[in-house]
């Protein structure tokens, strides 16, 4: 760890304290003109600090920065389970972390950032992934699954952030299937899970979750072409302290207790009660022109049951068609 990061660590531990720059000096071996430094680093970083002649420096309580201590210390004891590492900016965590994936990197690394400058989403769509307003990470699995299941990585995905979502901001969520998950009728977060298989096997070899959350609305608004339907957890309010570590920890906290026991699908039925799509009129985007037609249920493998105005029903896979909501311009 750089002096900045162990700096970093201590006052994360430490926030709202005053800690004297001679303290800090000494117990890292260093120089006071060292740890000046560092602070100054920090602050540019966006770490908001007081400083306070005699009493040395202090990190504020509101201070919002995405950190790997910020991110751990909502995990508690299962923090030590994830190799974290959280970047201000990087072009996309999917890409980035499927390269350390082939390089054999670790079953749970985990990879958040502030800003993506090439975010994609399903279907090779861009990604709008701006900074200080989002959340975007990806987690690295290496499960013990056939491949047709890495379906259920996506599912377990979305059940996880509307809970966290949920539980954190008292904000009601919502998932349109297959994996977009909705806060007050707009899509407040998307999932894209990429996998490699194992041919011979018919196994996955790794598969990277990706979850982009919009946690507050951009200071400019959302891009013409999805400021109909895109939303964000806190709207236009600023978002209470620390909310995207807590966030980020919770969506990574579930997801693993959900992932431990995959084969079973433990958040199968929440998935279901979630659903904003069943009951509802729709429409079923495929390659020919769309089919309005009615969602009747999820099954156990989380497909969507599906009848056509023509009367005609079918069950509908992920990877062959979306579906869009009456309601709605998705």
């Amino acid at each position: 760890m750089t002096v900045k990061e162990k700096i970093l660590d201590i006052f994360e531990g430490n926030k709202g304290e005053f800690l004297s720059g001679g303290e800090l000096a000494a117990k890292l071996n260093v120089s006071r003109n060292a740890v000046w430094k560092a602070v100054r680093q920090l602050e540019e970083e966006g770490y908001c600090f007081d400083s306070v002649s005699g009493r040395g420096y202090r990190l504020r309580e509101e201070s919002d920065v995405l950190s790997v201590h910020g991110i751990k210390k909502y995990l508690g004891s299962t923090g030590d389970r994830f190799d974290l590492r959280v970047y201000k900016s990087i072009t996309s965590t999917n890409t980035v972390l499927k390269e350390m994936a082939a390089a054999g990197a670790p079953e749970f690394t985990v990879l958040v950032a502030c800003e993506q400058t090439a975010g994609r989403g399903r279907m090779n769509r861009k990604f709008y992934s701006p900074t200080s307003t989002g959340l975007y990470l990806s987690i690295l699995l290496r499960p013990h699954v056939m491949a047709q299941e890495a379906l259920f990585i996506t599912t377990a995905a979305a059940v996880a952030v509307a809970r966290a979502v949920e539980e954190i901001s008292g904000r009601q969520a919502g998932i349109k299937w297959v994996n977009d998950v909705f806060v007050d009728g707009r899509k407040i977060c998307g999932i894209l899970t990429e996998a490699t298989y194992d041919m011979e096997s018919g196994t996955l070899e790794y598969a990277v979750a990706g979850i982009g959350v919009n946690i507050c609305d951009p200071t400019d608004g959302f891009p013409d072409e999805i400021k109909d339907i895109a939303g964000s957890v806190f709207g236009r309010q600023m978002p209470p302290a620390d909310m995207r570590n807590r966030i980020a920890a919770g969506i990574i906290s579930y997801f693993t207790q959900w992932y431990d026991n995959l084969p079973q699908h433990p958040f199968f039925d929440e998935y279901v009660r979630r659903s904003i799509v069943v009951g509802k009129d729709i429409l079923v985007l495929g390659k020919e022109k769309p089919r309005p037609a009615k969602a009747l249920s999820i099954d156990y493998n989380c497909n969507l049951h599906v009848r056509y105005y023509d009367g005609g029903e079918e069950i509908l896979s992920s990877g062959e068609i979306s579906v869009k909501l009456m309601d709605y311009s998705i």
